[in-house]
């Protein structure tokens, strides 16, 4: 998957694991166009960045504009994330969580999917979070948005698979970027390190990938009391 000639998109790559891994996808040989809401200083061969914020209305026009110029594409990772902190003064920071981490995923669907089909197949991978498996009243926002990808990407496995596109979900813990803002961060896994583990699914492309393992596993068996106890 290293190949010379390959082309990238790349949601939400002016920092964090997006922007580690378009630096890693560049030096292999990719062409990657990025997309964010905000611009980026890398410059190299065989990129191009484009401005537009996942929410906008110009999103889906920028977007495909980005594939078009690309020739098609090949890969597109959905990086963009967002998540506050619970606020009753700021709710609508909750539904921005929702916007960005859900919708903005779905209308990058729209635009990515017929291009791949056309072009006799492709992968599409989403960065989830181990947050997923239940409700959480810290960030009730995020965790519902990103429960939401893994369920919708996971579905779209099964649908898109007879058309050539293989999806596939990467549910990461802590990693060192600023989304992670809470004060005790086990188990923090480094941008680079995130990066490594996408780039390794474009290899595989398996359906689901949870990392750190370890703390899959405690989320996983957390997660069961907290809905529960959320029903109560």
């Amino acid at each position: 998957m290293d190949a010379q000639g390959r082309r990238a998109v790349v949601v939400g790559n002016s920092d964090g694991v997006g922007l580690a891994l378009t630096r890693q996808l560049v030096a292999a040989g990719w062409t990657v166009a990025g997309v964010s809401r905000s611009g980026s200083d890398l410059t190299a061969p065989g990129y191009a960045h484009h401005v537009a914020d996942v929410t906008g209305d110009t999103y889906r026009t920028v977007l495909a504009g980005a594939v078009d110029r690309l020739g098609g594409v090949d890969v597109c990772v959905y990086a963009a994330g967002v998540g506050e902190f619970f606020d009753l003064g700021d709710l609508a920071a909750q539904t921005r969580a929702l916007e960005v981490n859900l919708i903005g995923a779905a209308r990058t669907v729209e635009v990515v999917v017929p291009a791949m089909v056309a072009g006799g197949g492709g992968h599409l991978v989403g960065l989830s979070s181990l947050a997923d498996v239940a409700p959480s009243a810290q960030a009730p926002g995020y965790a519902a948005a990103k429960a939401g990808l893994t369920s919708y990407l996971v579905g779209l496995r099964g649908a898109l698979r007879p058309h050539g596109v293989r999806v596939t979900v990467v549910r990461f813990g802590f990693v060192d970027t600023k989304m992670a803002k809470s004060p005790v961060k086990p188990m923090l896994l480094s941008v680079e390190r995130a990066a490594d583990v996408v780039r390794d699914c474009l290899r595989t492309r398996p359906a689901v990938v949870s990392r750190p393992r370890r703390m899959a596993a405690v989320v996983r068996a957390a997660g069961v009391a907290t809905r529960v106890a959320a029903r109560r």
